[in-house]
């Protein structure tokens, strides 16, 4: 069994992604540093259910702050989940995703240098791919133009990640996530705001004419895919992403179906840092990881709908209304 230091470890994919590692009977030190950029009552409850599991070991660190970072172990594998996201609010705050999203990749690349730690792992974003990508979007696709600083952050924590492979030899997969949804989320993803709005009878604000299509990827999935890369591969930069690409209009339809009410839609104008259109192409990670997504668009809604049901006293109130 390993010993992985998974960073971000109280957030949405590196909590689900430290619990799978420990069921397979590996320990975790997670790392995190439960910063506020969303309702920290949701990282709370996630990294309570880890911290009740053996071979779990936790540290309040944060990845941008070079002198804790250098202060750590050596780990098998170091896996980085780490990062400040979200396209509007990189607009507002560019600084903050700098300092995590790269400045926090660099630490630990260093800390995979000095530590001889053989694996590097990172979490980038289909957001690399801009607004001109072909659908679906293949890996050698053109990433010189992204719309948000989120993304450009990401891009350049990519780069970095080749420096250190080509320079010292560390061995790093780069995995490209489209789209993520379900449990216990970031309180700012769309599926779960239209799911609290809906359900609680609030506006759900749609920006634009609805019609911006994602590949929306179950969380599940992500973690499996994810956990794959973690086989030697050299410098390695794979998507993971939804099969069943699905408009916000065809969404708002299923979740009134699935919840039994009907949506108090309010539009409002585009956000230009938004995309119009993701979809992963997953042929590379098909051929070099054996994986493909699995849960479809309605299993996975499904679940989102039936815990934010299950915890609603409290989840609710981290979406803003």
């Amino acid at each position: 069994m390993a010993h992985y230091l998974v960073t971000g470890a109280a957030g949405f994919i590196g909590a689900r992604l430290a619990e799978v590692l420990l069921s397979q009977g590996h320990t975790v030190t997670g790392v995190d540093n439960l910063n506020n950029a969303y309702d920290v009552r949701m990282k709370e409850y996630r990294l309570r259910k880890l911290q009740a599991l053996p071979g779990f070991t936790f540290q309040k660190l944060d990845i941008s702050d070079r002198g804790s970072v250098e202060k750590l172990p050596a780990f098998d594998a170091v896996i980085n989940m780490a990062a400040r996201a979200g396209v509007r609010a990189s607009v507002e705050n560019p600084w903050v995703f700098y300092e995590s999203n790269v400045l926090g990749t660099l630490n630990l690349l260093e800390l995979c240098r000095q530590r001889g730690i053989p694996k590097f792992l990172t979490a980038s974003t289909a957001g690399v791919y801009g607004d001109k990508a072909p659908h679906p979007t293949p890996e050698d696709a053109d990433t010189d133009h992204p719309l948000q600083p989120y993304a450009a952050s990401k891009k350049a924590s990519e780069v970095l990640c080749h420096a250190y492979h080509a320079l010292h030899g560390i061995d790093v997969t780069v995995v490209r996530y489209f789209n993520v949804y379900g449990p216990a989320p970031r309180p700012e993803m769309v599926i779960f705001r239209f799911v609290k709005w809906i359900t609680e009878g609030q506006p759900v604000e749609l920006f634009g004419d609805g019609e911006q299509s994602r590949g929306f990827t179950y969380l599940d999935d992500i973690v499996r895919g994810t956990l794959a890369a973690l086989k030697p591969l050299g410098y390695e930069i794979i998507n993971l992403g939804g099969h069943q690409p699905l408009n916000l209009n065809e969404l708002i339809r299923i979740l009134e179906k699935m919840i039994g009410k009907k949506a108090m839609v309010k539009q409002l104008p585009a956000n230009p840092a938004d995309i119009r259109a993701s979809l992963a192409n997953v042929e590379k990670a098909k051929r070099i990881l054996g994986w493909r997504p699995e849960v479809g668009l309605e299993d996975g809604i499904g679940r989102l709908v039936d815990w934010y049901n299950a915890e609603r006293t409290w989840a609710r109130e981290t979406v803003k209304p």
